[in-house]
């Protein structure tokens, strides 16, 4: 919970992608009033607000987030990975991205402030997820279609243990790619949005070739 998010390898590994994220920062000034103070971590400070309204040029489809959460260490280690994976997911289906954002402090529900103002259909946000006596790096993507702040946890999807004992990073990003691109088309996403990116990938392996 406490290792430092490495937020200049991460800006690099993004750029060699072709992308070109902005830094902001939640309303949590450390580390220690992150844990005590959730509700810190769901707002945006002040200077990053103002950052992300001189970015919004007009709507966008997607906006990914990057979070440090809980575990920092997972996102220093999957986060570039994972999106590495899904951008030919993206592009194959015609879906851009719109900005690509790295938040320090962050909780999940920042992502719906940060999509609102930058004013995306979609928000997709990976963050570090609770670090387990099995998984210390387990990294999660959160999706929530039509974002803006007030958001529940009913109306996201989430893709969870993405790790290297668990879901890897390709398997990750097929199942991300398909919620997003299902949330975009049938404009919903959470409970009303079910995953069943497995039977697509089924579908795809049982192609002939």
């Amino acid at each position: 919970m406490h290792a430092a998010f490495d937020t200049k390898t991460l800006i690099a590994s993004l750029g060699a992608l072709g992308l070109d994220p902005v830094e902001v920062k939640s309303c949590a000034a450390n580390r220690r009033d992150y844990l005590r103070r959730p509700d810190l971590g769901r707002m945006l400070d002040a200077d990053s607000r103002r950052a992300l309204a001189g970015r919004a040029r007009g709507a966008c489809e997607l906006v990914l987030v990057i979070g440090d959460g809980l575990s920092p260490t997972a996102v220093n280690v999957h986060a570039a990975e994972v999106i590495g994976q899904l951008l030919p997911h993206l592009k194959q289906a015609g879906i851009a991205v719109g900005h690509v954002v790295i938040a320090s402090g962050a909780r999940v529900a920042l992502g719906d402030e940060i999509g609102e103002i930058l004013r995306a259909r979609l928000v997709a946000m990976l963050i570090g997820e609770r670090p387990g006596l099995s998984a210390p790096d387990s990294l999660g993507a959160y999706l929530t279609f039509s974002p803006k702040v007030g958001r529940s946890d009913a109306e996201r999807n989430c893709v969870s243990n993405i790790h290297g004992s668990g879901l890897s990073s390709a398997e990750a990003a097929f199942k991300i790619a398909w919620l997003i691109k299902e949330a975009l088309a049938r404009q919903i996403s959470g409970v009303a949005l079910k995953d069943e990116s497995g039977e697509a990938a089924a579908r795809q392996i049982a192609k002939p070739v």
